[in-house]
This record gives structure tokens, sequence and C-alpha cells, in this order.
């Protein structure tokens, strides 16, 4: 069964060319949306919380504020709609995944900048 899975995502699922990504990076993420017959091109821009499963069915997490209110999106990397990704900035954290960075506000939401 694990190998006919494989085959039809290898054979069926377009492979997109994004750059690497890692929790604590600052990234915007471009994705299509359809209303009605018209189709607009939309942006989310926040921080990497999460980068989940291997190959064509990984998926990250990013959260923004939307004024004092915390918004997160989970959006998968083999998703048609996604059209590109910009890093931003690259964040230098300590864990895999910062859910505590759900908790923190004012100066200490801040992550530090990966230096060179």
């Amino acid at each position: 069964m694990e190998e006919l899975i494989k085959f039809v995502e290898d054979e069926f699922v377009v492979k997109k060319d994004f750059p690497e990504f890692g929790a604590g990076d600052t990234i915007t993420v471009y994705y299509e949306i359809r209303e009605g017959d018209k189709t607009r091109t939309q942006f989310f821009r926040g921080v990497v919380i999460q980068v989940k499963g291997t190959g064509k069915t990984k998926t990250f997490t990013i959260r923004k504020m939307s004024g004092t209110i915390g918004v997160e999106r989970i959006f998968p990397i083999n998703m048609p709609a996604l059209q590109r990704i910009e890093v931003n900035k690259k964040g230098s954290v300590r864990r895999a995944r910062i859910y505590y960075f759900r908790d923190l506000t004012g100066k200490k939401a801040r992550i530090k900048e990966k230096r060179n």
C-alpha cells in the first residue's frame, strides 16, 4: 500500500521549488483565492511556528498578529493555490516547534535574526 501511495505522489503531484525555511523564520506566502469566476493573489506574512511532515505531505504553520489577535494558518507545501514563498528573515530559535511563541507578547515576542 505504501508503494502505491509513493507511486501516485511521484507521478501525479507536481513538485514546486520553494526556498528552505524553518521554525522562527519570517516568511511571506503568496496564494491564489477564487471568488466566483475571479481569482486574486493574497499574501500571508508571519513567523513559522512549525514545519511538519516530509516530502509531498509536508505542512507548515505560520502565525501573524492581526491587531491584537494572533492568527495561525496551516499551509500544505503541495497546495495547488500556493504561488510562491519569500523568506524575509531567518530567525534564531532553539526548538523545531515554537509553540511557546503563542504566549509571548510585546518585546518578548521578538525573535533574534540569525547571523551568517
